[in-house]
């Protein structure tokens, strides 16, 4: 599977903690054996969860934490306060170089103002971004999309940026060797959205002109069509991000609530959904959101991915899946070089990009 590592966990973060943590690494544990975690959180609570977990003998460390961030503390508060808290330990192991990466389920802005103090940006990062997988017709199954939530602002040279670190994460997850990169916006025409928008493609259509640019740029794309696969890469800011992704899986949980309704109306629907229960569990399977859970936060000087905070032992399992494998591809390090060789729209003194 790779060399061993060593990965955090805040094992009291998210609605189902610590069960569905502990379920989820024990799950993960089974298919790869090179990893070892540090569980952070309530020593009773973990040790409990963990003596029916025999797969996971002799490859954890815990590191007891009274406190508990809860899911809806401001990030302000948890920052000031949540010093001894399972999350605040979680990410001082990643800074402290005891672990390559860290997973939570925990309140996502906490976690991100935590970070953002534990970890500090990376160097050339005014705001860092989370980026995620979204299913996709595309060659590879799925685009990144970012920033699903980090911050509600970004300007043309954050979103020049966001493409950069966005195209070494598609090389690593989707073995995408030159990244399709689009960015978000109500048209595909040049003329139309945000002034930050259109510095943003300008700022981009610069950087692939330059030799050595690391991925392509497709020009804007509108929300409908990013599951078309038409790009590897859909930048665009926190807000426009977190309400395509809250839309989508609403939109989702809509079509799959009726079609179930559909197939149980009567005796010849049960029938039919008999016959088609192959392809429908292909489609459940491809559609599933729990088996691309985790949202890698890019731009930070140490590794942090974001589980789904309702997450179940499935989701929560391929959260720490993607936190070993950007851990062994090692993305920090990455991007770094990318951002250094890439001058991607450094700002002017009036706040566009160059």
């Amino acid at each position: 599977m790779g060399h061993g590592i060593t990965l955090s966990i805040d094992a009291m973060g998210g609605d189902h903690a610590p069960d569905s943590v502990i379920d989820g690494i024990a799950r993960r544990a089974k298919q790869d054996p090179d990893i070892r975690f540090l569980l952070h959180g309530d020593t009773d609570a973990i040790e409990k969860r963990l003596a029916k977990r025999r797969v996971l003998d002799g490859r954890f460390e815990i590191r007891h934490s009274d406190d508990v961030i809860e899911m809806d503390a401001k990030p302000s508060v948890a920052v000031r306060r949540g010093r001894q808290s399972s999350l605040w330990r979680a990410l001082e192991s990643v800074r402290d170089g005891e672990a390559s990466a860290m997973v939570s389920a925990g309140n996502t802005g906490a976690m991100m103002a935590m970070a953002l103090f534990c970890l500090r940006r990376a160097p050339g990062v005014d705001r860092p971004a989370i980026a995620a997988l979204w299913p996709t017709n595309g060659p590879h199954d799925h685009c990144i999309v970012l920033d699903m939530g980090a911050d509600v602002r970004a300007d043309a040279a954050d979103l020049a940026k966001y493409a950069v670190m966005g195209s070494e994460y598609a090389r690593i997850a989707l073995g995408a060797e030159l990244p399709r990169v689009a960015v978000l916006n109500v048209g595909i025409e040049d003329n139309k959205g945000r002034p930050e928008v259109k510095e943003a493609a300008e700022a981009l259509r610069a950087m692939v002109e330059r030799p050595g640019c690391s991925f392509s740029f497709e020009g804007f794309i509108e929300a409908n069509a990013i599951t078309t696969g038409q790009a590897d890469v859909v930048v665009t800011d926190g807000f426009t991000g977190n309400v395509a992704l809250k839309s989508a899986e609403g939109t989702a949980r809509f079509v799959g609530d009726h079609l179930r309704g559909a197939f149980e109306h009567d005796w010849s629907s049960r029938l039919a959904a008999l016959f088609a229960m192959a392809s429908l569990r292909r489609l459940k399977r491809r559609i599933d959101p729990r088996r691309v859970n985790g949202g890698v936060f890019l731009g930070l000087d140490g590794l942090a991915v974001k589980s789904h905070g309702s997450a179940d032992a499935i989701g929560f399992a391929a959260a720490v899946e993607l936190a070993a494998t950007m851990s062994r591809a090692d993305v920090i390090k990455r991007i770094a070089s990318q951002l250094a060789v890439a001058p991607a729209g450094e700002k002017t003194p009036d706040g566009s990009a160059a």
